[in-house]
């Protein structure tokens, strides 16, 4: 069963068999304000927690988007090339940024359930 993480960069991944889809969440989304381009994440890619995968545009600023845990690109957002306000009007499904295999899955431990994001936006 996938079970959803958060990490307090407003990161959101759902993890499933080993691999997690990773995006941003629907209050850092809103934040960014209109998404108009997304540099997608390269495939293959080892990432390790705390690296860049995915910078975001929006009408305000260009945002890194971090990997949450370590592990290793497996799928970019293809659609995110043609419409990126995907990620602005559905952040937690079509918007997704990467899915990636995991490393270390004990990572996951360290970030936060749905509750405990609330908490931090408050």
């Amino acid at each position: 069963m996938a079970k959803t993480y958060y990490t307090q960069d407003h990161e959101w991944l759902t993890v499933e068999g080993g691999v997690a889809t990773v995006g941003i969440t629907d209050y850092a989304q809103e934040q960014l304000g209109d998404i108009v381009f997304v540099e997608l994440a390269e495939v293959g890619k080892t990432v390790a927690k705390g690296d860049t995968a995915v910078v975001v545009e929006s009408v305000k600023a260009a945002s890194d988007v971090y990997a949450p845990i370590d592990g290793e690109i497996v799928a970019a957002n293809e659609a995110l090339s043609g419409d990126p306000a995907l990620v602005n009007s559905a952040p937690t499904k079509g918007g997704w940024l990467w899915k990636m295999k995991l490393s270390d899955e004990s990572q996951l431990a360290g970030l936060l359930d749905e509750a405990g994001y609330n908490e931090l936006i408050g």
